[in-house]
């Protein structure tokens, strides 16, 4: 893959836009939604991510989970998973946050016009997704079809809820859920890994692409599921999401082969990357 050096958009490589957090959503009891206010407009592709700060504590880096066509709100999705992304979770309404970027490369949406897209996601994999799925939206004159099959731990890790509904509702649309694991809570859709949705295949081979997002071991066999239906390895889009830190390539605990996920991804095809050793780790 050839490289590129792409402009930032935002304030700068270091210079931080300040926003404020308006509203804190709880999507399940490990993930919660940041919705902000950016002192200015702020403008990212999607699939792209951003380094959000908290001042005085570090950053991290996320990609944004709203719509790239909505430039006065930002909407961030967090797990939490260690020291700063719990000090995330401890914010109130009124916090003031930091944004650098946007940086990477994010979906090649050009690619998606005249297809049937297949989109598997899985746990806090659907955030990026969630921002892709808005721009297709955006574009649905030009598309096919999607189909989103997502899988969470149990239904009560099941992210962005309404969200489903919402997206049946769309013509050319449909979605799929799948829990591993009861827990209680109300839930008629499949139980299982996601990879069962994929039993069957739900596009026209012939004029389709899939995109897969979430959990590196989800991922995997989800995309080997992919290729046993028939997919190429250039039509299999894979969100990289994993060990980024810096975002610049300068710390490189995001080498993944020869590519720094950050400045070469996050976004690549099976093909650019299926030879690298530290594709599933």
């Amino acid at each position: 893959m050839k490289k590129q050096t792409k402009e930032v958009k935002g304030k700068g490589l270091y210079e931080v836009l300040k926003a404020e957090v308006d509203e804190i959503i709880d999507e399940s009891p490990l993930i919660k939604t940041f919705v902000m206010t950016p002192e200015e407009p702020f403008k990212f592709n999607t699939g792209e991510f951003i380094e959000l700060t908290l001042d005085g504590l570090g950053e991290a880096p996320f990609t944004p989970s709203s719509s790239p066509f909505v430039t006065e709100k930002l909407e961030v999705t967090i797990m939490k998973t260690g020291y700063i992304t719990s000090k995330f979770h401890d914010l109130k309404s009124g916090a003031i946050l930091g944004i650098r970027g946007p940086f990477g490369r994010g979906y090649p949406v050009d690619r998606f016009i005249g297809k049937e897209i297949l989109i598997v996601g899985g746990g806090c994999g659907l955030a990026p997704i969630r921002s892709l799925l808005f721009t297709l939206i955006e574009m649905k004159d030009q598309i096919e079809k999607v189909v989103l099959l997502y899988g969470s731990k149990t239904p009560t890790d099941c992210i962005y809820k309404p969200m489903f509904a919402k997206l049946n509702s769309i013509d050319k649309f449909e979605t799929y859920r799948s829990a591993d694991r009861p827990d209680g809570t109300e839930w008629d859709e499949s139980i299982g890994l996601v990879t069962i949705l994929l039993d069957q295949p739900m596009v026209d081979m012939d004029n389709s692409i899939a995109v897969v997002c979430g959990p590196p071991v989800m991922m995997k066999f989800a995309t080997l599921r992919l290729l046993e239906l028939g997919f190429s390895d250039d039509d299999i889009f894979l969100s990289m999401e994993k060990n980024m830190s810096c975002g610049l390539g300068k710390c490189g605990h995001c080498m993944m082969g020869e590519f720094f996920v950050c400045k070469d991804g996050p976004v690549f095809t099976y093909a650019e990357i299926k030879h690298s050793p530290e594709i599933w780790k």
